[in-house]
């Protein structure tokens, strides 16, 4: 059996010489392990997923010419790598072997997804064949992610042709649950095909989506005999004669949390940010959220702004400090009482004979959202928003005002789970306040604002909506719970008359199988009611 090099790496869309290069370094670390082959991600070249960018012709024979660029660097070893190939004015989402100089083969991929986050049906046409190559004496075949999950698909086709090792690479976007999902799926091909299974995938942010890596090798009979880290770039060295690393799968909040630091670092990197800066309530979502941007991208990198109203409460202010103190950020403190007074002046004569209502709420969140951007503007930082997927749901967050920003961090992450991560995190090192962490959630726009005063408790909202957005189950199906009627109606009709506010959201990752994205394409003007 061939020893493998899994190369495990972190791509950036449409970077084709840093891809490159990230290839051709690996391919030398690879040669120093004396393996017979590396083993690169889907699309390693052009990173994932390029969309329109594969719309430029010039692209395309771009990505050719770096391809070159590796069949060179393939003396003494032999490659897999993807790239986009062109073929009768198609394009094929490919796999390339090469060794020794000269490209022995290319497999085109078959199945192409075109649900959630996928559209290659947009890009590619499907390839047609399954081929078998020999490598060393061996009979291996080649697949491409979707392949893989197909019964009776690409992976028996090559089988029956005699292949006796098959490899799949991969740009599986991460989920909570997503790793168990592959390894159920390669131990069932596995063990109907009698074969070994070697599966690379792709680590890095790119926009709202995360790659996780995992990358593994499963025996015959579906047992896991080596496995990668999650999150990280790695050189997966695999020796069949021997026993190889076999790292462990991450709890759901590690995993979570480990997705939301490299999505806002690769984020950050890679859009050509040096520094952030992050509003501070005192409460707990820009609490996590700090925390995720110092994690990720040291302190030094990282402001703070605590702007306090007439109604913010003295708790929120020592919270607000203490946690900026705990993780040594720079805090700002700018009162937005001053210009609040100023607005209600400005404006007294229009709303003459209106009582204060929302609208005077809303202005305090868009006054922050003001100085933010300016702040932004001024000194270059990105603003990292910080409102959660509950409130995004129901639409409890305020246009131009907090969810003013460049990048919303845990846009996808609920708030019951939001509870959960300031929790692990302060398992690593104490820095969320705890009174940050047990006292009610408020938005502080008016006297003893609670959360709970306008939605359900968060609990009951939570799994209403996960239901409905990530399920996609309706409202039939949600009361087979005992909920309240009126509670699911309720959480039903905010989600629905909320859209238009998340259409102008900034981008924020994905860490359930269901977002409010790429994945979500709901209609502003829908007259579609439950």
């Amino acid at each position: 059996m061939v020893k493998l090099a899994l190369a495990q790496i972190n791509c950036w869309v449409g970077a084709l010489e840093y891809n490159t290069q990230k290839i051709l370094d690996q391919i030398k670390l690879a040669k120093k392990y004396k393996v017979d082959l590396v083993i690169f991600p889907e699309l390693a070249i052009t990173g994932y997923p390029p969309e329109d960018l594969l719309l430029k012709p010039q692209f395309i024979k771009d990505n050719l010419k770096a391809l070159k660029k590796i069949v060179n660097a393939s003396k003494d070893i032999v490659i897999i790598v993807g790239f986009v190939d062109e073929k009768d004015d198609k394009l094929f989402n490919a796999a390339a072997l090469i060794n020794n100089k000269k490209i022995i083969g290319i497999y085109y991929k078959k199945m192409l997804p075109n649900y959630g986050v996928f559209d290659e049906i947009r890009y590619f046409s499907p390839g047609e064949e399954s081929p078998v190559f020999k490598i060393k004496g061996l009979k291996i075949g080649i697949s491409i992610c979707e392949d893989v999950w197909k019964d009776s698909g690409p992976v028996s086709d090559e089988v029956k042709k005699g292949a006796e090792l098959i490899i799949n690479i991969n740009a599986s976007p991460f989920h909570v649950g997503k790793i168990k999902e592959r390894e159920s799926v390669l131990k069932q091909r596995a063990i109907e095909n009698k074969v070994p299974m070697v599966y690379v995938n792709l680590i890095g942010g790119q926009d709202e989506l995360v790659f996780d890596g995992g990358s593994m090798v499963l025996d015959p009979g579906g047992q896991i005999i080596a496995r990668a880290s999650q999150f990280k770039e790695e050189l997966l060295i695999v020796d069949f004669k021997e026993s190889n690393k076999l790292e462990k799968i991450q709890t759901t909040e590690e995993e979570i949390y480990n997705a939301l630091l490299l999505g806002v670092k690769d984020y950050v990197s890679k859009n050509g940010f040096n520094d952030i800066v992050i509003g501070l309530s005192g409460g707990i979502d820009s609490a996590l959220t700090l925390a995720i941007a110092v994690d990720a991208l040291g302190a030094d990198h990282v402001k703070t702004v605590f702007m306090p109203s007439a109604y913010t409460s003295r708790q929120s202010m020592n919270d607000a400090r203490d946690l900026a103190k705990n993780l040594k950020v720079e805090l700002l403190e700018i009162p937005i009482q001053p210009v609040f007074s100023a607005f209600k002046v400005m404006v007294s004569k229009a709303f003459k004979g209106h009582a204060h209502d929302i609208t005077e709420e809303n202005l305090q969140a868009r006054i922050r959202g003001n100085i933010l951007m300016a702040l932004s503007n001024k000194f270059g930082w990105l603003v990292l928003t910080t409102g959660n997927k509950s409130e995004m749901s129901v639409g409890y967050c305020t246009m131009y005002g907090d969810m003013a920003g460049g990048f919303a961090v845990i846009k996808d992450v609920q708030k019951t789970m939001v509870y959960k991560l300031s929790k692990y995190r302060n398992k690593l090192s104490h820095i969320i306040p705890e009174s940050v962490i047990t006292k009610a959630p408020t938005a502080e726009l008016k006297p003893r604002q609670k959360d709970q005063d306008t939605l359900p408790p968060y609990d009951i909202l939570d799994e209403i909506m996960a239901d409905y957005v990530e399920e996609n189950k309706g409202f039939n199906k949600i009361m087979k719970k005992e909920f309240e009627d009126k509670t699911v109606r309720k959480v039903i009709s905010l989600i629905d008359r909320a859209e238009y506010k998340r259409r102008q959201a900034p981008p924020g990752i994905r860490i359930t199988k269901r977002a409010f994205g790429k994945d979500w394409r709901v209609p502003v003007t829908n007259g579609y009611k439950f």
